[in-house]
């Protein structure tokens, strides 16, 4: 899977729907993560307050990667 973020929102639902592919219930992702599984809630649904640590962390145990890389300068209508 790959996927291009533009809001905060669309990595919280990304976070949560990987999540869920794995069969991992917030309670048990919260645990690996020493953080309250209310916090990880909150996370999902507002991942802009996200510490890089944190997503990072997320990331890992749920086994995605995150890449920085140049932007595609290719102007296209669906991006105004």
């Amino acid at each position: 899977m790959q996927q291009r973020f533009t809001s905060p929102s669309q990595v919280g639902h990304v976070l949560a729907s990987r999540r869920k592919a794995l069969q991992l219930s917030q309670h048990a992702v919260a645990e690996k993560m020493g953080i309250s599984q209310n916090r990880l809630s909150e996370l999902e649904l507002d991942p802009a307050r996200l510490t890089l640590d944190r997503l990072i962390a997320l990331s890992n145990l749920l086994g995605l990667e995150l890449v920085i890389r140049d932007k595609d300068t290719t102007v296209t209508g669906s991006d105004w």
